[in-house]
């Protein structure tokens, strides 16, 4: 794939309010993080109560094999986590930008020299996405001394000391410095994400103005080199508060929010969309993921409806059900884990030495299993399951048309659509509240309502023109009304068919298509619409009802 023509002619910024391309068109930030890579966490390898930052997985790793085989191990690990096959295949399902996590042991020694090998891994990463079209984050994802003082920034002691050491301070300041002098030209670069979640709620009352001035003294030592970059603020407490930002720092800036397990809706992060109002600057969601395919369909579809960028996490991590690349574990790394937790023996060093050979193979991306449902739920192309609730957020009239709705308590309260927990009582929480890792399809979810004349619309998105069979499943009531790109669809339900209603194969052409699902004549109950690619593998056979 050669790189878009004109696509790195300019940098990205910030401009009126909203993120621009180097030519001055909008743009909408769609990508994936690579977490895991320059910064390993123990919850990505399948580490249980053992080691989890950094400093801990590589204390165990020489543990296992000794100092010498422990480097060689790292250095293997890191020519194969991330290649060129990965940001090829970023690319080519769509996804504009990748955010690269760095971890300033990476990049710097404890001196505050620069390092060589951390450097020649950023380059090798922006040469791969200049030649696939994608853009490159640089994320500072664990600062000298560290900036939460918790396993993901790799803080030596277990608090913030970039706040409270000025050695660090320095050197963070000095790292910045140096990258924004080495990249200031460089614009497939679209930006500087200063530093990742400083500050978790124990530590914020403390340093919250020390964040500050750490903020405005970066930038500041970054706009003596680099005039173009866009430059990118976090809020503390795991980048969601946002009291710091008062007033604008720099204009070509933008500010970043997270977004796990909790509500994928409008009132949860109205407080970001106020502040970006406020300030005239736009907004990103930097990372968000580690939940079921009905929360990422729901989720990334009320980012795109707001106009608002985002980047997945993580790409890669060892036997997961939540990212598009599963590592399928070597035989003998539950031994590993088990040691790691202090629940099993330790291997024989030949034994760990094979097994995490394999891991190094079994880490690039032709040996991983890959999960095209989790992208296809980020960017709601089929084969997909569009949760009931998963309907568009911009509002009424053009995502979703009721006379009378009943909210549910906790989610999607702003829509006035009727939304009831399947299966009647309301569970002592949301079904998307914690990191599940399965999609909705094996239990009950939440239902949508509709009285007759209501109706619900949904995207789909296609990559090439190709024929799809619909299916409203846990329905009740009601015939229902289907209309696509505004024509009238029949559904069936007849003999073999099970539960639901179907659609026979519908030829849709690429691009993007909304799907309106609506009540008749008496009120339609359904969980959710499965897209499955192809006609129906058998005949259709009972009644049609084709919607007037």
């Amino acid at each position: 794939m050669s790189t878009p023509p004109g696509r790195f002619d300019g940098y990205v910024h910030a401009h009126a309010g909203r993120l621009v391309d180097g030519a001055g068109a909008p743009l909408l930030l769609r990508g994936v993080g690579l977490g895991n890579w320059l910064l390993p966490e123990g919850y990505m390898w399948k580490f249980d109560g053992g080691p989890q930052s950094p400093r801990e997985i590589e204390a165990l790793i020489t543990d296992l094999v000794g100092p010498d085989s422990a480097a060689a191990f790292w250095r293997g690990f890191q020519d194969s986590f991330i290649t060129e096959a990965d940001i090829e295949r970023i690319a080519a399902e769509g996804f504009d930008h990748v955010r690269l996590p760095i971890n300033s042991r990476v990049v710097m020694d404890a001196d505050g020299a620069i390092l060589a090998r951390g450097l020649e891994l950023i380059d090798r990463t922006i040469g791969w996405c200049r030649t696939h079209g994608l853009w490159v984050v640089l994320d500072l994802h664990g600062a000298p001394g560290g900036q939460t003082g918790t396993n993901i920034d790799d803080s030596p002691r277990g608090r913030p000391e970039l706040f409270e050491n000025d050695t660090y301070r320095a050197q963070t300041v000095a790292l910045w410095r140096f990258l924004a002098q080495r990249y200031a030209t460089e614009t497939v670069v679209a930006g500087y994400d200063l530093l990742n979640e400083p500050l978790p709620n124990q530590w914020q009352d403390l340093y919250a103005d020390r964040l500050v001035a750490v903020y405005r003294e970066i930038t500041a030592a970054i706009r003596e080199v680099d005039t173009d970059h866009l430059i990118i603020y976090e809020g503390t407490h795991w980048a969601n508060n946002w009291s710091i930002f008062t007033e604008v720092w720099d204009a070509n800036s933008m500010l970043q929010f997270h977004k796990y397990w909790s509500a994928p809706d409008r009132p949860s992060i109205e407080g970001f969309l106020a502040t970006g109002r406020r300030l005239g600057l736009p907004i990103y969601m930097g990372e968000g993921g580690e939940n079921n395919l009905d929360w990422l369909q729901t989720a990334f579809q009320l980012w795109d409806d707001l106009d608002i960028s985002w980047n997945f996490w993580p790409w890669k991590k060892i036997d997961t059900r939540t990212s598009p690349c599963s590592i399928v574990p070597p035989a003998g790394w539950d031994a590993i884990t088990a040691y790691a937790a202090s629940a099993g023996p330790r291997h024989a060093t030949d034994v760990a030495q094979k097994v995490l050979d394999h891991l190094i193979t079994a880490m690039t991306l032709p040996a991983c299993d890959y999960q095209q449902q989790v992208t296809n739920a980020l960017l709601r192309r089929a084969p997909l399951r569009l949760p009931a609730t998963g309907f568009g957020f911009r509002g009424a009239g053009v995502s979703y048309d009721v006379a009378e709705g009943v909210l549910l308590r906790g989610f999607r309260a702003d829509d006035a659509v009727t939304l009831r927990f399947a299966g009647g009582d309301e569970p002592a929480e949301l079904p998307f509240a914690h990191n599940t890792g399965t999609s909705r399809a094996d239990d009950e979810g939440i239902d949508v309502v509709l009285q007759p004349g209501d109706w619900v619309a949904y995207e789909l998105n296609l990559v090439t023109a190709s024929e799809h069979h619909l299916v409203l499943s846990g329905t009740a009531g009601a015939a229902p009304t289907l209309l696509i790109d505004g024509s009238a669809v029949p559904w069936f339900r007849g003999d073999g068919l099970g539960t639901g209603w179907h659609t026979a194969g519908v030829a849709l052409r690429a691009g993007r298509h909304e799907l309106r699902v609506g009540a008749s004549t008496a009120s339609l109950t359904f969980t959710s619409v499965q897209v499955t690619n192809g006609s129906l593998p058998f005949q259709l056979s009972g009644t049609a009802f084709i919607p007037r």
